[in-house]
């Protein structure tokens, strides 16, 4: 959105993400770098200095980058920082603008703040998994995770819309604040309907596999060639699919007259959708249903996703100047601004690419300084 972001990193390997392969990018030669998929995935466009703030230079030069900086953000452990000098109490006296963004995995207060966390457990602690995956009743029934690190990516949505936040009452009171996001925190306001199913019922939801718990029929079924899901809304859309589909006596019996009473008697409804639905073939459906404007989709992988006519048209997949390998491919942002579109100029850095630029861009170190802090291992 803009910003210059830059990445402070151990010169020690950096982000432990980097490591995080197979897959890793290759060459315009075939032949592969050091860059994880995974990492590129989450670091586009950053800058990377490669500082070790454990020494006593290294801590003064972050602290220094902090203090002319609008925003800072860590991931560290509840009290990681602050044993560096460079906790919010550290810097806010010194930059009262400063925003300071905190996420942990449970936040800095509470019986469990202090433990370590990833996005799985968290999906798990957090109650997601209990409501994915098929019902315990089923074959390969039981809890499963979601297949990209959700958690993970709400908790920086959240993040970013929090700062946004902070950056917008700045204007106003020229204070920058603290925020604190848990991994924990986020999951459980994601579970969205499900949460408040709960707390409206006292009843904890199941798992329904691809279905809806609120919705009937809105799962995947089996056609003639593969899957389709089929996301029917309302009343309409339940009309105009029995229509197509030939069966005016599920359309015409009363106990799915309505969504209330779809969801009440889902089996008994299912039983009967899905020879129904395993006679034709998926694109036949498609092209059925989304005339008389049913939601519905096949099951793409990966491979289809990139090939879909849509998503082609919307240049969704990115080609992107990398410093190794030449080119690395990327996912476009999905926000489309009128009048100041975004801007994807550069894939991930390389560990400590841009050390030297920013320093003495921003700090205004020398050419013998920097070769000096290099020599000592301060710097990558």
């Amino acid at each position: 959105l803009g910003a210059d972001v830059i990445k402070i990193e151990n010169p020690a390997g950096g982000d432990d993400t980097r490591h995080w392969g197979p897959p890793y990018l290759k060459d315009s030669q075939g032949r592969e770098t050091a860059e994880s998929a995974y990492f590129l995935s989450a670091n586009r466009g950053k800058r990377s200095v490669a500082i070790d703030f454990a020494t006593p230079e290294g801590e003064r030069l972050v602290r220094e980058l902090a203090l002319q900086s609008d925003v800072l953000v860590e991931n560290y452990k509840v009290g990681g920082l602050a044993r560096h000098g460079l906790a919010w109490s550290d810097l806010e006296p010194l930059h009262a603008g400063l925003i300071y963004c905190s996420i942990s995995a449970f936040g800095q207060s509470g019986p469990a703040a202090a433990h370590p966390g990833y996005d799985a457990m968290i999906q798990a602690m957090g109650g997601l998994m209990s409501i994915t995956g098929r019902p315990d009743s089923e074959e390969g029934g039981g809890p499963q995770k979601v297949g990209v690190a959700v958690a993970d990516l709400l908790c920086g949505m959240y993040a970013s819309t929090a700062i946004l936040a902070a950056l917008y009452e700045r204007q106003s009171s020229g204070r920058g604040q603290f925020i604190d996001l848990a991994l924990l925190d986020t999951q459980v306001a994601g579970l969205a309907n499900q949460a408040l199913n709960f707390l409206v019922s006292g009843q904890p939801p199941g798992r329904h596999g691809t279905a809806h718990p609120n919705i009937v029929p809105y799962q995947a079924f089996a056609t003639a060639d593969g899957h389709l899901m089929l996301a029917i809304g309302n009343e309409r859309q339940f009309a105009a699919f029995c229509k197509v589909a030939g069966c005016a006596q599920v359309a015409s019996d009363p106990r799915f007259a309505n969504n209330a009473a779809r969801v009440g008697n889902r089996h008994a409804l299912i039983a009967q959708l899905v020879p129904i639905l395993k006679s034709r073939p998926t694109s036949d459906w498609v092209s059925r249903l989304v005339a008389v404007h049913v939601p519905c989709g096949p099951i793409n992988d990966l491979a289809q996703v990139f090939s879909e006519p849509q998503v082609r048209h919307r240049e969704l997949q990115l080609s992107l100047p990398h410093s190794s390998a030449g080119r690395a491919p990327g996912v476009r942002n999905p926000i489309r601004l009128s009048r100041t579109p975004l801007q994807h100029e550069r894939s991930a850095p390389l560990l400590g690419e841009h050390t030297d630029s920013v320093l003495a861009e921003r700090l205004g170190l020398s050419a013998p300084e920097l070769r000096a802090l290099h020599d000592r291992g301060v710097l990558k």
